[in-house]
């Protein structure tokens, strides 16, 4: 079965709607997934921005909020816009390193971007990231507890260092076995196609 890489960051609006559809749409064109979360932050830094574009360009900034509103509400799914935007995706990031090592890393993703965009959970806040794990029948204190271990640390740095490598500057992107990239949700069906090499 062919494979698809899932490079998504928790601060990302555009990466809450793929994360909500994209195991469906794998499954259905039969293409296995590897849920690659990642930091935007340094790829932004290295790019001069200490920011997300949406908030250093104000008119793109205002387009994506009412894209998203649109687009959430065709799609059925929660959505009022975090504050602050963006939010700080480290620590749920972390999480899901362990969950893609345990299985739990999908389920864990939505949960998490569920509540950013449904509830307003802030991602910097270990205890409410705790909620999210307990809610899903996992040992919050032992995982969090974890979160700051040295080589949980370097496994994000390295893979945020293998997103940049790849050539990825945004969130969601999508990465075939052969290294064709794709940027955008609008383009997670074209992905998995060019995955089954049909593309």
């Amino acid at each position: 079965m062919p494979t698809l890489e899932f490079w998504y960051e928790y601060a990302s609006t555009y990466s809450y709607l793929s994360v909500m559809r994209i195991e469906e749409a794998a499954r259905v064109a039969r293409v296995a997934l590897r849920w690659r979360p990642f930091l935007l932050g340094p790829i932004f830094n290295a790019q001069g921005w200490d920011t997300s574009p949406f908030n250093l360009f104000p008119e793109k900034g205002a387009y994506m909020w009412r894209d998203m509103d649109r687009l959430c509400q065709a799609r059925g799914l929660p959505f009022r816009p975090p504050s602050p935007f963006p939010q700080n995706g480290l620590y749920a990031a972390r999480l899901t390193l362990l969950g893609a090592e345990e299985g739990w890393a999908p389920r864990f993703s939505r949960a998490v971007f569920t509540a950013q965009f449904a509830h307003g959970l802030q991602l910097a806040n270990k205890q409410a990231l705790g909620n999210s794990l307990e809610a899903l029948g996992l040992d919050s204190k032992a995982l969090l507890a974890r979160i700051d271990e040295p080589d949980v640390k370097s496994a994000l740095k390295a893979q945020t260092e293998q997103a940049q490598g790849l050539g990825i500057f945004g969130a969601p992107s999508f990465v075939t076995e052969d290294g064709e990239l794709f940027w955008g949700d609008d383009r997670l069906e074209q992905a998995l196609l060019w995955a089954k090499g049909e593309g």
